[in-house]
């Protein structure tokens, strides 16, 4: 009976906790002039209001706080956005945090400005829930407001002008021996180390003619060829510091994205030159996020026309900042606007993005849908512009998770967009990549591949190479495995070492598979490596395990389609993917020692031809009598005047015929003259004659 009570008594408090609405976290120390928290439970019926606190003297401790204060306290704002089971509680303060400067009201006499005690209060009818203590200590902000003197420093452009040029200057005041472009020295102390000064850039003259320079005609034992092979260049190159320019001396670009555009009559743009930025209408550059050269990814780098790039921005939700609206129109180039055809998508693999989750309570982890990926399709004709695609990945990103950013921009020209021939040639051709895609991935994008082995073989070590059009081929590499290895686990493990080559759902038919288009491409037929609903166990036998699937069979059929100009033009049909299964054992000498075995691993890839039409079935005279076969009979009749048939291509067929005709004149001849009656008439000429 009281193992009851005290199961009941426990049931109670656990109620009764649970019923009990909190802040979490409950003591804050404030040092900016925002803070947040999180009231748990049921906020229906509950307000919350905030009171400066004080300390009691006698006691030494805080007084007791009631229900009657209000959501705004002297400098300080209660902020409550309500939800299901969960309240974020904002408090921010409202005073200006600035130094005080001559005859300036509200602002902080002394740095550390704001010392007080808070209290937030969760009351239900005039009782009390929970409440939030909060010890604010914030100083003044530091930032300097004050006006700043126009008599700055002007650093010049180091592109177009040295900083320093005199480098050798080292002594401010003073001659520096050997320095002759040292401000310091004197006519007179030049005149001692005048024969010896410091030459080049260490010496401050950068602007000497080199010897390649077409200037430069007054060098000693100058070779013939000079006048007609020197360089044409400015005296501002100076390879030393770094200077390269292009024959030229242009002024720098204004820094803004906002620039002047040339105006011609009647248009704004007379086109777009390779590498120029692309223009919005409102006169600015088109930008997209892209990888400078220092790694980092910068958020406002104008795109290029003709320029293709793809790019990965890693990313948080802190630092998440939104691009340039897809409802921007872009200047064509001849004057128009164009809109953007943008198409949304949501992504289902996060494992793609997401690269890493930090672990935050449930309470507290705010999510935001945000942009994973954006794909950009340019289409363009000479220097103009003729429509843009966008496709846009959107997903879900939480506080504490880092996200990869892709970015890709392709510019195709009006004459490649044929959607019934993007290319000349759109069939397969031997030894080109087989095409693959991943149909039920946000990335369509797939790999078909087969081990390229490096080192010790090993398949931890060993990379993988792309499946080549009508190569077969076979590759493998070694698996380390343990005496004491389960069974169960190595089949899992194998199968996915195996299926790592293949990270694709379909294979392209052709060679310019669309990958919008699900008639071209073919799906994998993939068959299981050993049946799960079978016993395969191998008893109580250590280092034995049997049907191990370690050989991965990859057969892809194909056939001649037709031909473009002549090239026959061959199309995938299908593919199939199985697997071989071996016993594998545990293989040692005399003493088998807790180490490890090797199970070597393959993976081939046969192609078949299948032939375009049925071939023609024999007839019962081939089936009955082999003399005629000749893949039957080690005589073949048939091929006894093989060069004169069409299937004989080592020479042209009339030159084949001719020489065919000369051989059986020849023949015939030797017959003839060879025959008895032939004699006979022979002689008897002979003796007419006499």
């Amino acid at each position: 009976m009281a193992a009851w009570l005290v199961l009941l008594l426990a049931a109670a408090c656990a109620g009764r906790r649970a019923r009990e609405r909190v802040f979490q976290p409950s003591f804050i120390h404030m040092s900016g002039s925002r803070v947040n928290s999180f009231f748990l439970g049921n906020s229906s019926g509950v307000n919350f209001s905030i009171i400066l606190s004080s300390i009691d003297e006698d006691t030494g401790k805080l007084q007791l706080a009631n229900c009657s204060g209000s959501k705004r306290a002297h400098d300080w704002n209660l902020d409550v956005r309500p939800g299901m089971n969960t309240s974020e509680v904002t408090v921010s303060l409202t005073r200006n945090l600035q130094l005080c400067l001559p005859n300036a009201t509200d602002c902080c006499t002394e740095p550390l400005c704001v010392v007080e005690t808070l209290q937030v209060l969760a009351c239900h009818d005039s009782v009390v829930l929970a409440h939030l203590l909060i010890q604010a200590e914030i100083y003044t902000n530091s930032s300097f407001t004050g006006n700043v003197s126009k008599n700055g420093t002007a650093i010049p452009n180091q592109v177009f002008q040295p900083l320093g040029s005199c480098p050798c200057d080292l002594t401010a005041g003073a001659c520096d021996v050997r320095c002759c472009c040292d401000p310091a020295c004197t006519p007179d102390l030049k005149q001692l180390f005048n024969g010896s000064c410091f030459t080049g850039v260490f010496g401050g003259d950068v602007n000497l003619p080199f010897d390649w320079l077409c200037s430069s005609q007054s060098m000693e034992y100058s070779p013939d060829w000079f006048p007609f092979i020197c360089v044409q260049s400015s005296l501002n190159n100076t390879p030393f510091l770094g200077y390269f320019y292009h024959g030229f001396t242009s002024t720098p670009r204004v820094p803004p994205f906002k620039i002047p555009l040339p105006t011609s009559p009647g248009k704004l743009f007379t086109g777009y030159g390779q590498k120029d930025p692309i223009m919005t209408e409102e006169n600015d550059y088109f930008t997209i996020p892209q990888q400078s050269v220092a790694g980092q990814c910068a958020g406002n780098a104008p795109v290029a026309y003709l320029q293709n790039f793809d790019v990965k921005c890693p990313t948080t939700l802190a630092s998440y900042k939104e691009g340039l609206p897809h409802d921007m129109k872009i200047n064509s180039g001849s004057g128009d606007f164009i809109q953007q055809n943008v198409i949304y998508r949501t992504v289902t693999d996060m494992g793609k993005f997401i690269t890493e989750s930090g672990s935050l309570p449930t309470a507290e982890l705010l999510c935001q849908n945000v942009t994973f990926a954006e794909h950009y399709t340019f289409i363009w004709e000479g220097k103009n512009i003729e429509q843009i695609n966008v496709t846009v990945f959107l997903g879900s990103l939480c506080d504490g998770e880092i996200l990869t950013q892709r970015f890709t921009v392709k510019f195709l020209s009006v004459k490649s967009t044929n959607a019934a021939k993007l290319l000349e040639n759109p069939g397969y051709r031997v030894g080109k990549p087989v095409r693959a895609a991943n149909i039920n991935a946000s990335d369509t994008s797939g790999s078909l591949n087969i081990w390229q082995p490096a080192g010790r073989g090993l398949c931890t070590s060993a990379t993988s190479t792309p499946v080549l059009f009508g190569l077969d081929s076979l590759s493998g590499c070694i698996l380390e495995v343990g005496m004491n290895e389960d069974c169960n686990l190595l089949r899992g493990s194998v199968t996915l070492t195996l299926n790592s080559l293949i990270q694709a759902t379909h294979v392209g038919k052709r060679h310019n598979s669309n990958y919008s288009d699900l008639n071209d491409w073919v799906e994998i037929i993939s068959l299981d490596p050993f049946n799960a609903d079978t016993n395969v166990s191998a008893g109580n036998l250590k280092g034995i395990c049997p049907d191990i699937p370690a050989n991965l069979n990859i057969r892809i059929m194909f056939a001649d389609v037709g031909a473009v100009q002549g090239i026959p033009q061959q199309e995938i049909l299908a593919v199939q993917i199985s697997y071989s299964t071996v016993i594998w054992q545990f293989q040692c000498g005399l003493i088998c020692e807790n180490s490890t075995s090797f199970l070597p691993l393959t993976a081939s890839v046969q192609f078949i031809q299948v032939p375009a039409q049925p071939p023609v079935p024999m007839t019962r005279f081939e089936m009955n009598y082999t003399e005629f076969d000749c893949n039957r009979n080690d005589v073949c009749w048939p091929q006894l005047f093989y060069p004169l048939t069409v299937f004989y291509t080592g020479e042209p067929y009339s030159q084949c015929l001719a020489k065919g005709l000369a051989l059986v004149f020849l023949a015939l001849l030797a017959v003839i003259l060879s025959s008895p009656w032939f004699s006979k008439i022979w002689d008897s000429c002979l003796v007419g004659k006499s």
